[in-house]
């Protein structure tokens, strides 16, 4: 069983940056793709980005392109969202995720990701 906890959401200006951290227990953390998803009030879940086992490879949705950075630490089972250029279409729930151990993964759907945080808020305001 995989638990991940999700911090640094808030509350930020259009043009800032925030941090968002998810830190995961159990030991396969490290043979897990990781990924992160957002949710806007009234709409539906949506890929922001992934990252593969070692970090090597990392995908991110158009929308975030350029602005967003996914990052892992293995020695910390933690992986990472920088957020830069916040706009305030960004304002969502971001939720961490993780695949089953030694699935690869290499589509932008939630379908792989078995594991899910509870979610943090982050707000973009003008």
């Amino acid at each position: 069983q995989v638990q991940l906890l999700e911090s640094g959401g808030g509350l930020v200006q259009a043009g800032g940056s925030l941090r968002l951290s998810c830190a995961a227990s159990g030991r396969a953390f490290s043979s897990s793709y990781m990924a992160w998803f957002r949710q806007a009030p009234g709409k539906e879940r949506e890929f922001v980005a992934r990252i593969s086992w070692g970090g090597g490879t990392t995908a991110y949705a158009d929308s975030v392109k350029g602005r967003f950075t996914i990052s892992r630490d293995n020695a910390k089972s933690t992986v990472y969202l920088q957020m830069n250029s916040l706009k305030l279409e960004d304002t969502a729930v971001y939720y961490c995720a993780a695949a089953r151990p030694l699935t690869m993964v290499v589509v932008t759907t939630s379908r792989p990701f078995e594991y899910w945080g509870q979610g943090t808020q982050v707000t973009v305001s003008s």
